[in-house]
C-alpha cells in the first residue's frame, strides 16, 4: 500500500478529503464525494485523510476546518476547497486542473 506522500507525488491527480467522523458536513459530504470518484476514476483518484488519526498530514497542509477538499498531482496543490460543495463544483475544479 502506497503512504499518502507517494499518493500525492504521482502522475495521477489525487482528490484528497480531509474530514473527521463526528463532523455533521463531512458525513453529509460522504455520497457526493463517493460519486465524485466514481465518475473520475480514470482520471483522479481519490482518498478520504480522517484528521483525527492523521494529524501530521492536516497540520503539513494547514487543514483547519473541515471537510477541506484538496487536489494534488506531483506534490502540487491545484486546487484546495473548505466546506460543503455539490458535486458539479467538484467536478468543475477538477476539470480546470486535470485534462
Amino acid at each position: 500500500m502506497k503512504s499518502f506522500q507517494e499518493l500525492i507525488n504521482g502522475d495521477m491527480p489525487v482528490l484528497v478529503d480531509f474530514y473527521a467522523d463526528w463532523c455533521s458536513p463531512c458525513r453529509a459530504m460522504e455520497p457526493v464525494i463517493r460519486e465524485v470518484a466514481r465518475e473520475m476514476s480514470d482520471k483522479v483518484k481519490t482518498i478520504k485523510i480522517n484528521v483525527d488519526t492523521n494529524q501530521q498530514a492536516a497540520q503539513a497542509y494547514s487543514v483547519s476546518g473541515i471537510p477541506t477538499l484538496i487536489l494534488f498531482q506531483q506534490g502540487k496543490v491545484l486546487w484546495r476547497q473548505s466546506g460543503m460543495l455539490n458535486k458539479s463544483n467538484i467536478l468543475y475544479a477538477i476539470g480546470q486542473h486535470v485534462v
